[in-house]
């Protein structure tokens, strides 16, 4: 036998999760799946993910892979992790790449989605952020066009994850309706720590009818300023995690 490396596409609930990444004594999403792979090939791996996600955010496509010296033919790990994985993980495919594939540095691009609703459900509580206030649709997406470009996301970042460089290239930011969701998607080529998610709760409190909150004093210029980096503030305020889910991946 020799090597091989094995990708995987991985959904999962994220909400009984401290997140992607391996933490001591938390349950999380690359623990989970390097512990299947253990009981299915009684070899220790690391499961190397294309995304970190925070504690709480779903996926419906994260791309993970590990390499391994294993007999068991490549598609059918796709069925024998799943057979050791929580419910809330479910492997989606399984295949062999080159073992020069890596899941994080070799992806191009990633999309994420934001799903948010005026109106509480007993279904889906838990998986969108419900929020009653009355929202500016048009104000909504007018903010989301003024993230598309390459932009220094230092202020929509949590402060302890600041990296030297914070620019990332966002090729896609739009919202729209779909029945009673209002849906964000965006794809970059990276993200920071929180990003996504402070982008979508300031958007949404600057949207806001009443402006009865603590982003009453922020307009839709000023947005686009810090955007920019013409105005250097920081107006971190940080949606939901349960909203979130990372799409896609493209390499």
């Amino acid at each position: 036998m020799s090597e091989r490396n094995i990708k995987l596409i991985v959904e999962y609930n994220g909400a009984s999760f401290s997140g992607w990444q391996i933490q001591s004594e938390q349950l999380t999403v690359q623990g989970s799946l390097a512990d299947a792979v253990s009981k299915v090939t009684a070899k220790k791996v690391e499961v190397i993910g294309a995304g970190r996600t925070d504690a709480g955010v779903h996926a419906l496509g994260q791309v993970a892979n590990f390499i391994i010296d294993h007999s068991l033919e490549p598609e059918r790990f796709r069925d024998a992790l799943n057979y050791y994985l929580p419910r809330e993980i479910r492997v989606k495919e399984s295949s062999e790449v080159p073992l020069s594939f890596h899941a994080r540095f070799d992806a191009r691009s990633r999309r994420y989605r934001y799903l948010l609703a005026r109106e509480e459900s007993a279904l889906y509580r838990g998986l969108r952020w419900e929020y009653p206030h009355e929202i500016d649709y048009e104000k909504l997406k007018s903010a989301a066009r003024l993230i598309v470009g390459d932009h220094d996301f230092s202020s929509f970042c949590v402060t302890a994850s600041l990296k030297d460089n914070n620019h990332c290239v966002v090729d896609h930011s739009r919202w729209f309706r779909v029945g009673p969701l209002y849906v964000y998607e965006i794809r970059a080529n990276r993200f920071l720590h929180s990003m996504v998610r402070s982008l979508v709760g300031v958007m949404i409190n600057l949207a806001n009818v009443r402006q009865d909150n603590n982003m009453r004093n922020l307009t839709l210029g000023d947005f686009g300023s810090i955007i920019a980096g013409q105005i250097d503030k920081r107006v971190v305020f940080t949606a939901p995690a349960c909203g979130l889910y990372l799409v896609r991946v493209e390499y």
